[in-house]
């Protein structure tokens, strides 16, 4: 077979990531199942980059080590790579933190920093200082393989470093569509703008390419297109199984030379395999005994070795396995691999090692090995690989487990638990000690300690599965108290994250506080659950209660000021939500302790809470300070973004509240992405995002997507993000002419209950609207009336605007929505405070009030006209112009419909400069076509441009279908060059 084959049927696949690579910043990502030829494509890109390129893999036995394939990836800068480091400068102090995690580099590095007492600070720190050294390098190209086995903090620190890349950085990728994390899917659409993109998916070989590749493999042409299409069926296609199938044939001596060409004994009788595990275990069962053992050795290890390791395990004499490794290398299925994964000797990367050459035939062998030989060969790699250093713990842990040494496997996977969770990998850690849990779990404190660290490491891990089943196993077993208290209070914050419903985290929080005597931090933290008012039947009086002695038991601790802090904020959130006014002091207070600048998780999250209710009660000035300075906090120590991600959903709610739309969008369109598997915190922006839909416009699909996320808020208690979105759908209803929806009136009547009044009151005016137009007058009045009585007394600053504007449609007066209007202004509820002047010149113009002429609405309108009938349009169009002002800013095309079809019904002239419709360009472009114009003239696919720019393929077709029109163009096969030319 030859040495190297060229590269067949990925043509145009590689000139797509060869455009993107070298013009950085760039990413590039490949994606397809096993044996689709993702490696031998990025090994050709690397071939042609025109730069240096540092390859890491990602390995399916993974070490309890943070960012082990980026640190293989570096580990060759500065023998031998092609570049050195300070390439682009000197290199900056923070890289002198990867001083430990890269020995190798330790004299090429400033000197390590003082360690940092936040462990999400200083992972936090460890990306910035890999960040900056990818920058040191100038032009270079980073290559990850295999990224559906990559560990959660790799995943992050991609999401860090293409969200703000180094200028000369090009990032490769590679991954199985059907195995890989969303996060990883999701790294090119969080990329920041300035990134080259190119994504290529790759498909199976077609007849002719697999001819074409057959031919390469044979050395000769005259490959039949019937042989190529036999073997293309019987393959699917797949380059690597080709390969195997044409080796097989030839090692059978089916194939014959025909003249100038080859061909196939006996076609139709021929016994090929119909699955390439077949054709592999054939090629190994013609191996002599000797390189049989050593490739089962070496798919019992998964990952390649030393050949020291290798001959250790096989149980041959050492001549013997040698002879048997040298025939295993020439037959194909092993091959030599210079980058070892951590483990290797001195912990060198360039060490010689050996492994499969690839998984699928790997895989083949190893489920042929008897069980019994299987446990075996594990047991002697785990004896084997605790010999390497730095000693491999991952790998022997999997090895002990599937040698069926249950005890010796518990103890490694707690060490290598143990491990991640120093190093910050929580979901790992979670997943070693779950496995362990579940198979063989041990007795007395060992089970329990193990079992309290499962719960945190599942609570605090980005993508640590739940775990429900395990913790109910867990709590049916005989433990002491405060670990079983401990286990329900974890096991309510597991609830509480997956968006379970708000009465079972309830029970977990009830349960956990009446074993939790002895651990007074953790029974304030469990208080704190039961006084959050998202269960039915519960008064706000015991919410209350349970918050009272949370700070009861907080202020006990003395000693713990961030645990202090953080009580105080969760106590501040509910007091908030409740009007009780007591929640500015703890503020204030929470304020102190951390100097205003939240620096901690628990601190950060502090702020971020109140930041985020008390925007929803009105405190709109309050919350964006807490909220500013709680986005500061996290972007400094959470560079998983996560924690970025909820603040900035509630900053999304802020800007939504005081109508502060551009850009709003594309914002929530990414906080949507980016919290795709985080349903509970996903919410909030999807109820902005649809809420904003509607006000612009797109009534029919906005409504129904808002009404869906209304049901999974419900089901997930986030009772506080409600009330807007009930605000919407009723005004909706209203305008569509339907009887007021009894569901949403039950809402409001719940949040009463809970004594959610200066949350609830946002929803009001709607209500009152909906039921006034439907004849139900004197009972909106009766609701205006209950709420003004229970609002009376607590700090509910949306209160008094809401109320005008809920008792201008009882009355009819346009003076109360104008006092709406006023008390929206001072809020800073820019939308609404519109909506109210709306309101009151509709009701001016119909001239059904008592009209005392000469008002002042704070527009500078109150000119003192009123012509005795009840109507005034001189000032009617005055607060039309002003309203439609900010409608036509906001793009809140529902509104200007209304507005402009008021002034129009009424014939008010002059103020009014809105006429319906879309604002018209004539045949100039359009801010959004120029945009789509000239991403389609690079050439962007349309799903391409719909991702770049948060828009659905279908709204760019037609944004481009209205660029060819307007530019006399019949095809986007022009629109390069056009483009181009007009600069």
């Amino acid at each position: 077979m030859k040495s190297h084959i060229g590269l067949v049927g990925r043509g145009a696949e590689l000139e797509r990531l060869l455009a993107a690579v070298v013009h950085p910043p760039a990413l590039a990502v490949v994606e397809g199942e096993a044996g689709i030829g993702k490696t031998r494509l990025v090994s050709e890109l690397a071939a042609r980059a025109g730069r240096p390129v540092f390859l890491g893999r990602c390995a399916h036995i993974r070490e309890p080590f943070p960012l082990g394939p980026l640190l293989d990836a570096v580990r060759g800068i500065g023998a031998g790579a092609g570049t050195g480091l300070g390439a682009n400068g000197p290199l900056s102090p923070v890289t002198g933190a990867l001083r430990p995690l890269l020995p190798e580099l330790a004299g090429q590095l400033p000197p390590a920093p003082e360690p940092l007492e936040e462990r999400a600070a200083e992972r936090h720190r460890i990306f910035r200082a890999l960040s900056e050294l990818l920058g040191s390098l100038g032009e270079v190209v980073l290559v990850l393989e295999d990224l559906h086995w990559a560990d959660e903090q790799t995943l992050a620190f991609l999401g860090y470093l293409m969200g703000e890349p180094p200028p000369g950085l090009s990032v490769v990728l590679t991954f199985r569509g059907e195995e890989v994390a969303l996060d990883a899917r999701t790294i090119a659409a969080r990329a920041a703008p300035s990134v080259s993109r190119a994504q290529v998916a790759l498909e199976p070989l077609d007849v002719a390419e697999t001819r074409e590749l057959m031919t390469a493999i044979l050395g000769s042409e005259g490959v039949s297109e019937e042989f190529a299409a036999h073997l293309c069926e019987r393959t699917s296609g797949l380059p690597f199984a080709i390969q195997e199938m044409v080796a097989l044939l030839r090692e059978r001596g089916t194939l014959i030379r025909r003249g100038r060409g080859w061909a196939r004994k006996a076609i139709d009788e021929l016994n090929v395999p119909t699955a390439l595990r077949d054709s592999v275990l054939e090629r190994v069962g013609r191996l002599p005994a000797g390189a049989r053992a050593v490739v089962e050795a070496a798919a019992v290890l998964q990952v390649p070795v030393p050949v020291a390791v290798l001959v250790t395990i096989c149980g041959l004499a050492r001549a013997d396995a040698l002879a048997g490794l040298e025939e295993a290398l020439r037959s194909g299925l092993l091959s030599e691999h210079t980058a070892l994964p951590r483990g290797a000797p001195d912990g060198s990367a360039r060490a010689a090692g050996v492994g499969f050459r690839h998984m699928l035939a790997l895989q083949a062998v190893y489920e042929s090995i008897a069980l019994p030989r299987r446990q075996v060969l594990h047991g002697r790699a785990a004896e084997a690989v605790e010999r390497l250093r730095p000693v491999p713990i991952g790998q022997i842990a999997h090895h002990l487990r599937h040698a069926g040494m249950m005890e010796e496997w518990a103890r490694a996977a707690d060490r290598a638990a143990a491990e991640a969770g120093r190093h910050g990998d929580d979901s790992e850690a979670a997943r070693l000690l779950g496995d362990v849990l579940r198979e063989a779990p041990p007795e007395g404190e060992l089970l329990e300690d193990m079992a309290v660290r499962f719960g945190w490491a599942s609570v605090q891990g980005l993508h640590a599965q739940p775990g429900f089943g395990q913790m109910d196993d867990l709590l049916r077993r005989d433990l002491a108290p405060g670990v079983r208290g401990e286990l329900h209070f974890l096991y309510g914050l597991l609830l509480e994250r997956a968006g379970a419903a708000p009465e079972l985290r309830r029970e977990q929080f009830a349960t956990a506080v009446r074993h939790l005597d002895d651990r007074p931090e953790l029974a304030a933290w469990a208080m704190v659950g039961l006084g959050v008012p998202t269960s039915a039947g519960v008064s706000p009086a015991e919410h209350v209660y349970w918050l009272d002695r949370a700070l009861e038991t907080a202020e006990r601790l003395g000693g713990s000021p961030s645990l202090q802090l953080s009580v105080l904020g969760k106590v501040a959130m509910v007091l908030t939500t409740i009007g009780d006014p007591r929640w500015t002091a703890l503020t204030e207070r929470m304020t102190r302790l951390a100097g205003g600048r939240p620096e901690s998780r628990q601190e950060v999250v502090a702020f971020w809470s109140v930041g985020d209710e008390s925007c929803y009660a009105g405190h709109y000035a309050v919350s964006e300070r807490l909220l500013d300075a709680a986005l500061r906090g996290g972007l400094k120590i959470d560079s998983s973004r996560r924690l970025e991600y909820l603040i900035r959903s509630s900053l999304a709610v802020l800007r939504y509240f005081r109508g502060e739309w551009t850009g709003l969008a594309d914002e929530t369109a990414l906080l949507l992405d980016a919290l795709d598997e985080q349903p509970h915190q996903r919410v909030t922006a999807e109820l902005v995002a649809h809420c904003l839909a509607v006000a612009r416009g797109e009534i029919e699909e906005g409504a129904r997507r808002l009404r869906a996320a209304v049901g999974r808020a419900v089901e997930v208690g986030a009772v506080d993000a409600l009330p807007p979105a009930v605000e919407t759908l009723l005004r909706l209803g209203t305008v569509r002419g339907e009887p007021p929806d009894e569901e949403l009136i039950g809402m409001l009547a719940g949040w009463r209950a809970k004594g959610l009044q200066p949350l609830a009151v946002r929803a009001l005016p709607a209500l009152a609207g909906a039921l006034v137009a439907a004849g139900r007058t004197a009972e909106a009045g009766r609701l205006c009336a209950e709420l003004e009585r229970e609002l009376d007394g607590l700090d509910a600053p949306l209160a008094p605007a809401a109320l005008a504007h809920a008792q201008g449609f009882v009355t009819g007066d346009p003076e109360r929505f104008l006092a709406g209007a006023h008390a929206y202004d001072e809020l800073g509820g820019r939308y609404e405070a519109a909506q109210c002047r709306a309101l009151a010149a509709t009701a001016l113009l119909d001239g059904d009030h008592d009209d005392t002429g000469g008002h002042d609405d704070g527009d500078g309108s109150g000119d003192g006209s009123g012509d005795g009938d009840g109507s005034d349009p001189g000032r009617a169009g005055a607060l039309l112009g002003a309203a439609i002002a900010v409608f036509e800013e906001l793009r809140a095309r529902w509104d200007l419909d209304r507005a402009a079809s008021t002034a129009r019904r009424h014939g008010v002239a002059g103020p009014v400069r809105y006429r319906g419709g879309t604002r018209g360009y004539g045949d100039a472009l359009s801010p959004r076509e120029a945009e789509v114009a000239e991403l389609a003239a690079t050439g962007l696919s349309n799903r391409e441009i719909a991702k770049k720019l948060f828009l659905s393929p279908k709204t760019v077709d037609k944004h481009l279908s209205a660029v060819l029109r307007k530019l006399g163009l019949r095809s986007r096969a022009g629109l390069g060059q056009r483009m181009g030319g007009s600069g």
